[in-house]
């Protein structure tokens, strides 16, 4: 687990630099196109890094797995697409995997530190969750 962001560094699916000092970091890597992920940064007015990894090998190297489709299109997600298109609301085509699942990482000097894999699609790890994770790694550190 430790190795899989210097792996995904070496096979070029995740870029390197500081993030940050003194402070936690962010960098978001998704396996869309970057051309896809631009604008979604935009929209989210992320200020860190986002990363394209479009042949997944950080995903596999974290060991982030697909859903099953019962998990995915559950019924609550039906109703819930249901109600959008009864409000009028355009649902589009999906252009990638829906199945794959995301995952949330705590990474110092490369290596991993905490790794959060969701049991659902909609279970990630609360932002405070991770931050005081990264809190209680930076007190620990020496």
């Amino acid at each position: 687990m430790q190795d899989a962001l210097d792996g995904a560094v070496e096979k070029g699916a995740v870029g390197t630099g500081a993030v940050g000092t003194g402070a936690v970091g962010t960098v978001v890597v998704g396996f869309s196109p970057a051309d896809a992920l631009a604008p979604l940064a935009a929209y989210l007015g992320l200020t860190g890094p986002v990363l394209s990894d479009p042949d997944r090998v950080l995903y596999r190297r974290l060991g982030l797995r697909r859903a099953p489709v019962w998990r995915v299109y559950s019924p609550g997600t039906i109703a819930r697409y249901a109600r959008l298109r009864l409000r009028g609301v355009t649902l589009h085509e999906p252009v990638e995997d829906t199945r794959q699942m995301g995952g949330d990482a705590l990474v110092v000097d490369g290596r991993v530190e905490r790794l959060w894999r969701p049991a659902t699609p909609d279970d990630r790890a609360a932002p405070a969750r991770i931050a005081a994770a990264a809190r209680d790694r930076a007190a620990r550190r020496p």
